[in-house]
């Protein structure tokens, strides 16, 4: 299914477009290329006084602030360079920008993302951003669950690997809201307004 409409108080949030994240590889987009849709995303968005929100990812040097469970990779953020997680130029200095930092995949659990958009009568959220699989599921997912229709940018996300992009576009997104190009969404943003 495409993406068919976009409510009168939509926002755009994008995930984890920051400094450390931008410089991975990633398909089947490169970084350059979800950074650019990105931004015409947050400039249209900006431009029909539509909210636009930029999440970050961070974590304390050691690692102790993250998610504790135990996984089988065993893998925890530590040691990451200075400026990792700052948001990337491109989508920075807009005063009017909501910014949510996160310690999860997800940036509603432990923000305050929900309360930010709630006060501003969102009531459907565009979603793009790295890594698809990880942090854009994430954060889908949990949008759905909190109630807001949910559309995905899919040429405005990408991954470490295919396989993972695959199969939250073809599999878990379409579970949970409504697919577009950024083209599409803006063409929507045009019509609406």
């Amino acid at each position: 299914m495409a993406v068919t409409t976009l409510d009168p108080t939509t926002a755009l949030v994008l995930i984890d477009l920051q400094r450390g994240i931008v410089a991975a590889e990633t398909v089947p987009y490169t970084a350059a290329e979800v950074v650019s849709n990105s931004v015409a995303l947050a400039d249209a968005f900006r431009s029909h006084g539509l909210p636009v929100v930029l999440v970050r990812v961070t974590a304390a040097p050691d690692g102790s602030d993250w998610a504790p469970g135990r996984t089988e990779d065993g893998t925890r953020p530590t040691g990451r360079p200075e400026g990792w997680d700052v948001v990337i130029d491109e989508l920075s200095g807009h005063d009017g920008d909501i910014r949510v930092t996160k310690r999860n995949w997800g940036a509603f659990y432990g923000t305050d993302l929900d309360l930010q958009l709630r006060r501003r009568g969102v009531t459907q959220i565009v979603l793009g951003g790295i890594a698809t699989s990880l942090g854009v599921e994430s954060t889908a997912r949990a949008a759905h669950e909190h109630g807001y229709h949910v559309t995905l940018a899919t040429d405005a996300m990408a991954d470490p690997t295919i396989e993972g992009h695959r199969s939250s576009v073809e599999r878990i997104f379409p579970r949970l809201g409504e697919t577009g190009t950024t083209s599409e969404i803006l063409t929507l943003l045009a019509r609406n307004r």
